[in-house]
């Protein structure tokens, strides 16, 4: 292999991977890497890396980042996509199902509830978010995933009692052997990379602590949310924090938490990028409230308006079947700044949520 300089941050940081993990599967390590399966899948995301360098992507956020949402985020200029957070026992439930009709690939539960549905639109785009606990089920749910997704990211930022009471989200920091078992066993595993996502913790030097443990596993970038585990979005969000966590490591860093602080037009999320000196920039509540506001606004136009945006949405709903009550939430959760509206009134009901479209 011809390693060519490397010009910005994400090359150099893919040369530090490469170097790094050449390193290890060198000798002994190498040998036994190789009798195990380890080594090649590395090898075959390497050849097909990620490229998080400017990155600007939707965060998992619960009951949003479904699939017509993430098509929406997808077709005003994301970069990438996060699925809701998908818990590794309720993956292994499910069958993999390919849906001639809408040309989907549909993971569907015994009862016929989807799990996850994926189209062709966000091929090589689409994150799967994994909540788990366990390295050796992650593995397995993750192997069951990963032909249909661009990279698994292990939830370790979600502060949410459903998703902490089993061990999950953020409730990981706090185990740093369980990190380490986990993300070393799906990058040495997979075939596509792996990332996670993960809060600060209550002191600076806890938190590099992990961040620099994460890192040494080989993943393939950290999404950080600058507020801690008790903290909510209210609370500041602590951009010197993640500043000093993308100076601390060579991995690509995105970002996390300005949407309230920062983030409300397109021009502020490189404006929030370089305030923390990341490499790209995870959006949540602000992509959920303007789907659109990963592409610039046009010159000589307005910007698509809320209900314009509500109705893309519903279009997309439609067009692959998501179902009713899904895509009543995700449009509640468009308007939550805007419960007063009429158009929010008319999301109570079937009958009258269609008149919105």
């Amino acid at each position: 292999m011809c390693l060519l300089p490397a010009t910005n941050d994400y090359e150099k940081a893919l040369s530090y991977q490469y170097l790094e993990w050449k390193q290890k599967f060198t000798g002994s390590i190498g040998n036994k890497a190789n009798q195990t399966g380890h080594l090649m899948p590395f090898l075959f995301w390497l050849q097909n890396p990620m490229n998080f360098d400017g990155a600007v992507v939707l965060a998992p956020m619960v009951r949003v980042s479904t699939h017509p949402m993430r098509l929406l985020a997808l077709r005003y200029g994301a970069t990438y996509v996060y699925t809701e957070e998908i818990i590794d026992y309720k993956l292994l439930t499910t069958t993999r199902i390919e849906n001639k009709k809408l040309g989907t690939i549909d993971y569907v539960c015994d009862d016929g509830s989807i799990v996850f549905r994926t189209s062709p639109e966000e091929k090589d785009k689409v994150i799967l978010q994994l909540g788990t606990a366990d390295s050796t089920r992650a593995l397995v749910a993750a192997q069951k995933v990963q032909d249909d997704v661009a990279a698994i990211d292990v939830n370790m930022g979600c502060p949410k009692q459903y998703s902490i009471k089993g061990g999950m989200g953020a409730a990981l920091l706090r185990t740093p052997e369980k990190i380490k078992a986990i993300l070393t066993e799906l990058v040495q595993s997979l075939r596509v990379p792996v990332t996670c996502k993960i809060r600060i913790l209550s002191t600076m030097e806890e938190t590099l602590s992990v961040v620099r443990l994460i890192e040494s596993t080989g993943v393939a970038a950290i999404a950080v949310h600058g507020r801690t585990r008790e903290e909510r979005p209210r609370d500041a969000n602590h951009n010197d924090v993640i500043r000093a966590i993308a100076q601390a490591v060579k991995i690509p860093i995105l970002a996390n938490g300005g949407s309230r602080d920062t983030i409300r037009l397109h021009e502020d999320i490189e404006f929030f990028r370089q305030a923390t000196g990341a490499s790209g920039v995870m959006i949540a509540r602000a992509a959920m409230w303007n789907p659109a506001i990963f592409a610039p606004p046009p010159p000589d136009a307005p910007p698509p308006s809320d209900m314009r945006l509500v109705c893309e949405y519903l279009e997309l709903a439609v067009k692959y079947d998501h179902n009713i009550i899904g895509t009543k939430q995700c449009i509640q959760r468009m308007f939550s700044e805007k419960t007063s509206w009429p158009e929010y009134v008319k999301t109570g009901s079937v009958e009258t949520m269609a008149e919105l479209w």
